[in-house]
């Protein structure tokens, strides 16, 4: 592959370690709804949708009310237990230096992912940060992609990359035109994406850095 002429990035779980306080919140949310709480293996297997995508199917016609307990919960403690994932944040710094266009497309609710990027002091890497609600649907769809894009000023093509960890990642980019990239940690377990042809892989953000300076050189 060559230079990328922007990348948009997942937030939760691809530069941020989300699941200790998914799996809390979530947790509230299922015992208040008298149902079963998860253990983490169940939390990264059935968290991936957006909320008013994954949540009717889940509570029914009380979905409404399980949204405001997990909004209560999660705000109570997002930000204490946000954490960057091992070089995330340095490989932001390497992309900004090398001029390359970055945005993030996420299925977290879209002031959530903008209070954690302000909270990180992440915002200035970012043309714009995409959250769930903001387009008219979101990830797998095309849309808040093509919001990112908007804002950026290119229009989606393989030339830009997507880079998640996720099912839904790699589905949103094939759906947007996008080269999807896997961003995987070496201890994550995750879905089988093989059907989305991923352009690239990685397990860490050190070999994503080491692949940027291969094509990077003159």
């Amino acid at each position: 592959m060559k230079r990328p002429a922007a990348i948009l990035f997942d937030w939760d779980n691809t530069l941020v370690d989300s699941w200790g306080c998914i799996q809390q919140a979530m947790n509230a949310t299922l015992t208040a709804m008298d149902h079963p709480t998860w253990d983490m293996a169940e939390t990264q297997r059935r968290v991936a949708l957006s909320m008013k995508d994954a949540f009717p199917s889940l509570f029914g016609e009380r979905w409404r009310e399980a949204r405001d307990i997990f909004y209560r919960t999660f705000a109570s403690i997002h930000l204490d237990l946000l954490k960057p994932l091992p070089g995330a944040e340095n490989t932001l710094k390497n992309l900004r230096v090398c001029g390359i266009p970055l945005a993030v497309v996420s299925n977290k609710t879209g002031p959530f992912v903008r209070k954690e990027a302000d909270f990180l002091a992440w915002t200035p890497f970012f043309t714009r940060l995409v959250g769930a609600g903001d387009a008219l649907a979101d990830k797998p769809s095309e849309l808040p992609v093509l919001l990112a894009l908007e804002s950026i000023g290119i229009k989606a093509s393989e030339d830009i990359w997507f880079v998640g960890d996720a099912l839904v990642d790699m589905q949103c980019a094939r759906n947007a035109g996008l080269a999807p990239i896997l961003m995987r940690q070496e201890s994550a377990a995750g879905e089988d994406v093989s059907a989305f042809s991923p352009r690239a892989e990685f397990q860490s953000w050190s070999a994503f850095d080491q692949y940027m300076n291969e094509i990077l050189v003159p």
